[in-house]
């Protein structure tokens, strides 16, 4: 894999920012789209553009094609067993609350047990405080170890007969921490559990093969990896999503509607309300074909080697404090710069054309864990390079600088 080559193909990175070339390292937030995925998306607007699955018009047909062809490719790409296990959402929060709303809450009673870890995203932690709220459930976690990492012990101490739902984050979006899904599942179907896999920062970066991990639900989003924004989705066991209910109702949902009572389609379509998100779908179909003929493996070697180069980078700037575990991470650096203000440092950042992403990373809990109130966040990407980290290092060294930040000896 060529990085400098692939990098050709994202226009937008071909540019200066603050008088130099910008390296854009906030890839864990949105990455940036190839001319493939933009063209895709022109296309279909210039020559498809219809509503899918009404009319029977040329237009209507190739529109409807095009969006289900797109669901055939998620399918494949996640090895799930069927197209029809495939939700298209508006992104991984909305997958996460489909199944929060739509099977938690029909599902669960008093004293059943919600299971998260500390690490989550609020996408995949609000939902469930809200679902544990409206059904009497217990929200219960599996605590982590200094490193940022959870031992299998203690996931199963802590999931347990009563346990219903195990939600988590495949990678942490904040440490960097790639969790053991298979072990887990195992652990939850064992007692019982279902398990929801938040894969928005695993999806990007490595093969995720929902069959092989026994994964219950799945959910991801486009924007993350290489797509455009406002289209996700949520993989589902069939059995699952056919006993959920819809948490959307109206047009295009329905099999049959009377004056007082309606009846919904078969899955995939009946969650998926209203005009659909068409020409996403065809950004993302056109993403995962990119990704693909670039490779995940190739993907998240590069991803291993770059964050291990960063670490070392990166760990000789005194005073830089690094979180979450050493190896066994996914393409992120997550760090404070002694007492400067994580915006401070992003901003510093910036006028050197580094771009990083500073705040709790929509993960207050975590940041209360590691006993902080924010962080900066360097997230790499298969266009980012070895030079891109010493851009960073160098303009870290310049903010110490900027700032006069002297280390307590």
């Amino acid at each position: 894999m060529d990085p400098i080559a692939l990098k050709a193909e994202f226009p937008i990175l071909h540019q200066d920012i603050n008088g130099h070339p910008l390296v854009y390292l906030d890839n864990a937030a949105t990455t940036q789209k190839p001319r493939s995925v933009i063209e895709a998306v022109k296309r279909y607007y210039e020559h498809d553009n219809a509503n899918v699955h009404r009319g029977v018009h040329t237009l209507g047909t190739r529109a409807t094609d095009a969006y289900e062809g797109a669901r055939e490719k998620v399918a494949k790409f996640l090895n799930a067993p069927a197209s029809r296990q495939i939700i298209f959402t508006r992104g991984t929060t909305t997958a996460l609350n489909l199944v929060a709303s739509g099977y938690a809450r029909q599902t669960l009673r008093e004293g059943d047990e919600i299971v998260i870890t500390q690490m989550e995203h609020h996408a995949n932690l609000i939902p469930w405080q809200q679902a544990a709220k409206a059904t009497g459930a217990t929200l219960k976690y599996i605590p982590l170890q200094s490193n940022g990492t959870i031992a299998i012990a203690d996931v199963e101490a802590t999931v347990t007969s009563h346990t219903k739902i195990v939600a988590i984050a495949y990678a942490s979006n904040v440490l960097g921490t790639i969790n053991p899904i298979a072990s887990i599942a195992e652990i939850a179907h064992r007692n019982g559990a279902i398990i929801v896999v938040d894969g928005a920062q695993s999806a990007p970066h490595m093969k995720v093969d929902v069959q092989a991990l026994d994964i219950d639900f799945y959910a991801f989003s486009g924007h993350k990896m290489c797509g455009p924004t406002g289209i996700g989705a949520l993989y589902g066991k069939a059995k699952l999503l056919e006993n959920m209910e819809p948490i959307e109702f109206g047009g295009e949902m329905i099999d049959f509607v009377d004056l007082y009572d309606s009846t919904w389609k078969e899955i995939p379509w009946k969650f998926e309300g209203g005009t659909p998100i068409i020409a996403g779908a065809v950004g993302l179909g056109a993403a995962i074909d990119f990704l693909e003929q670039v490779g995940l493996d190739h993907i998240h070697n590069h991803e291993i080697k770059l964050t291990r180069y960063a670490m070392e980078r990166l760990s000789a700037i005194e005073g830089l404090t690094i979180y979450g575990p050493r190896e066994e991470r996914v393409g992120l650096v997550t760090f404070n710069l002694g007492d400067v203000h994580p915006h401070d440092v992003a901003t510093v950042l910036d006028t050197n054309g580094v771009a990083v992403r500073a705040g709790h990373h929509c993960a207050q809990p975590l940041m209360k864990w590691l006993k902080v109130s924010a962080t900066a966040r360097a997230s790499f990407y298969l266009y980012n390079t070895e030079h891109d980290v010493d851009r960073l290092a160098e303009s870290l060294v310049k903010t110490k600088e900027f700032f006069g930040y002297e280390p307590t000896r």
